[in-house]
């Protein structure tokens, strides 16, 4: 009797130990977001003070920008080191146009060309010239911060024009604009991935290639666009980064943006490897960092720490992606 019992409601436990894994699988970084969230409200009642949510929220606006393209490039199964060099030549090129021209639509523009341009040529890097997407975007890295600090003269570059400074200053109603431009970006990459057959080829790109080109999707034009869509979304981060202070620092800005965008990706559950992630989960995973950062500066924890716990972090989401 006591054999039939187990025979009987094993399918029972069988059954729920699969939906629990089909919740964590799907929703674990939601989960993760839930947990660190109320461990904050416990550890600092001035955690959940509206300002200092909203200040969360600004912060990690233009991380969180430039994640999305980081994430679309991931889930192609490539990566792209130069985001943080091509966002400080963007933002130097961006004050010299606006500045030359005394146009804030002339200085936009420019800023989504420039950004764009160095998207395509990490692009044509790792589709033609069939280089590896970590070494193209490395000399990129290095060539983009280069030619930065020769325009600056390794200083920085201060706006001229009024007006400019609105892009990333003034709000509506609670929320500041960043924080609007980095949700209507998230809906804009998520409709793009989700809904699309660029997103479906993508896809198919990230989890076999071979099978993509067997597929008739022509392999190299994707590469091309995801890389230039993610240079397109670097520019945003860097017309927000320039308008916040009016300037920009070609020594210093944009500096371990590549980090804090790739953390935020892992974490929400796209893979190294390509082919699976979801956009949402990148949304969260910029918020998880966004909290914790806040959450490190609430209790004093110095900040040459913090680099340590984001590295930390990585390696932690990278160990679950192999488990699983």
């Amino acid at each position: 009797m006591a054999n039939t019992n187990v025979k009987e409601y094993s399918p029972q436990v069988s059954n729920a130990k699969s939906r629990l894994t089909w919740l964590w699988s799907e929703y674990s970084v939601i989960i993760a977001f839930i947990i660190i969230f109320i461990a904050s409200t416990i550890m600092n009642p001035r955690f959940l003070d509206i300002n200092n949510q909203l200040n969360i929220l600004m912060q990690v606006s233009i991380i969180g920008i430039v994640a999305l393209g980081m994430t679309v490039v991931m889930l192609s199964g490539g990566i792209d080191l130069s985001v943080g060099s091509v966002l400080a030549l963007v933002g130097v090129i961006t004050v010299l146009a606006l500045n030359a021209s005394g146009s804030i639509l002339v200085g936009i523009f420019t800023a989504l060309v420039v950004g764009s341009f160095a998207g395509f040529l990490n692009g044509l890097m790792v589709a033609k010239g069939r280089i590896a997407s970590f070494i193209a975007t490395l000399g990129m890295m290095a060539a983009a911060r280069s030619i930065a600090l020769y325009i600056a003269e390794g200083g920085s570059v201060s706006g001229e024009v009024k007006g400019f400074t609105a892009i990333a200053n003034n709000d509506l109603w609670i929320f500041d604009y960043p924080v609007l431009i980095f949700f209507a970006m998230t809906a804009f990459v998520y409709i793009l991935m989700h809904k699309t057959r660029f997103g479906r080829y993508v896809y198919a790109l990230g989890s076999n290639e071979k099978a993509a080109m067997l597929s008739a999707i022509r392999v190299d034009r994707i590469k091309i666009a995801v890389y230039s869509l993610a240079g397109l979304l670097v520019s945003v981060a860097a017309i927000i980064e320039t308008s916040r202070l009016n300037s920009i620092s070609s020594s210093s800005s944009g500096v371990q943006y590549e980090l804090d965008a790739i953390a935020a990706v892992i974490i929400g559950g796209t893979r190294m490897t390509g082919g699976r992630g979801k956009i949402i989960g990148t949304l969260f995973g910029v918020l998880i960092l966004g909290i914790l950062n806040n959450m490190m500066n609430l209790m004093n924890v110095s900040p040459y720490l913090q680099g340590f716990v984001k590295g930390l972090i990585i390696i932690i989401a990278v160990v679950f992606q192999k488990r699983e």
